[in-house]
C-alpha cells in the first residue's frame, strides 16, 4: 500500500473513499482521518460494526488483543483490577475514541460499555501493517496516546486536591465536553443522560454515593444544572459549571 501523503486531506464526497467510511465520525475526527482512500478500503473489507448493551465487556486484562475499535456511539469506562479483586475506574472513553493498544498484545486495564456502545471493529493486525506505512496514522495514535495522558493528569488534580464539589462539577464538565463538543463550542443548551450509576461515580471520584447526590442536588439548587428523571442533565450556562470546578477553557 502507498504511504499517506501528510497533506493529503480526505473529502466525504471522494468517490474512492468506502461507502460505510464516507459519514463515520471516526473517519473524520478519529484515527481513520489519518488513512488514504486506498487504506480505507482495505481496512473496509475486515471491518465489522456490533452494538455492545450496557455493561457488556469489550477488552479483558489478561488476554490477547486480536482487534481494535472506533467507538461511534456511547461511552466506556476504563477499569483497574487489583489481585484482591478490588477495582477502580480509571477512564472513560468517547466517541471517535479509539479502543486498544497499538504495540502491546495486551491490556493493563478492563474496557466495559458503560452505556449501550456502537463500535467498528477490525482485526489487529491489519492495522499494525498500516502503522509501519504511514507515518501520519502513527502520528495521529501517538497524539491521541498524548491527549489521554493530558486528561489522566488534569484528573490527578482534580482527585488529589479539589473538593467534593469541584470533583461532581468537573465530572459533569468532562462528559459535557465529549458529549456535545458543538454546543460546547456555540455555548448552547447541553443534555445529556449521565453514563455512569452513582456508584460509578463516587467509584470513580473517590468519593461515597451519598456526597455524590448531596453535590448533584447542590448544583441543581444553586441553578448550575437540571435534574430530569434523576439521570438527565441539562446545562444552560457553561460558565457557572466552570466556576463550580475551578476549571478554565
Amino acid at each position: 500500500m502507498a504511504k499517506v501523503d501528510h497533506k493529503e486531506r480526505l473529502d466525504i464526497h471522494n468517490s474512492d473513499i468506502p461507502e460505510l467510511c464516507r459519514s463515520c465520525e471516526a473517519r473524520h475526527k478519529g484515527i481513520c482521518g489519518a488513512l488514504s482512500p486506498e487504506q480505507l478500503t482495505a481496512l473496509s473489507k475486515k471491518t465489522f460494526k456490533k452494538n455492545h448493551r450496557a455493561e457488556t465487556e469489550l477488552v479483558a486484562s489478561d488476554k490477547d488483543i486480536n482487534t481494535y475499535s472506533n467507538i461511534l456511539r456511547g461511552v466506556v469506562k476504563l477499569t483497574k483490577l487489583m489481585a484482591d479483586g478490588r477495582q477502580q475506574i480509571v477512564g472513560l472513553q468517547f466517541a471517535p475514541d479509539f479502543l486498544g493498544r497499538p504495540f502491546k498484545r495486551q491490556s493493563g486495564v478492563i474496557a466495559e460499555a458503560a452505556t449501550d456502545v456502537f463500535v467498528c471493529s477490525f482485526p489487529a493486525q491489519i492495522l499494525d501493517e498500516m502503522i509501519a506505512e504511514s507515518p501520519e496514522l502513527e502520528h495521529k495514535l501517538h497524539e491521541q496516546a498524548l491527549e489521554e495522558l493530558d486528561e489522566a493528569r488534569d484528573w490527578m488534580l482534580t482527585l488529589g486536591r479539589k473538593t467534593a464539589g469541584e470533583k461532581v462539577a468537573s465530572f459533569l464538565l468532562m462528559i459535557a465536553n465529549h458529549i456535545d463538543p458543538e454546543a460546547l463550542d456555540n455555548d448552547q443548551t447541553i443534555r445529556f443522560e449521565l453514563p455512569l450509576k452513582r456508584s460509578d461515580i463516587a467509584d470513580f471520584l473517590g468519593l461515597t454515593i451519598e456526597t455524590v447526590s448531596r453535590q448533584i442536588t447542590k448544583l441543581r439548587q444553586m441553578g448550575v444544572i437540571e435534574v430530569e428523571n434523576n439521570r438527565t442533565v441539562i446545562i444552560s450556562d457553561l460558565h457557572r459549571l466552570e466556576e463550580a470546578a475551578e476549571t478554565q477553557r
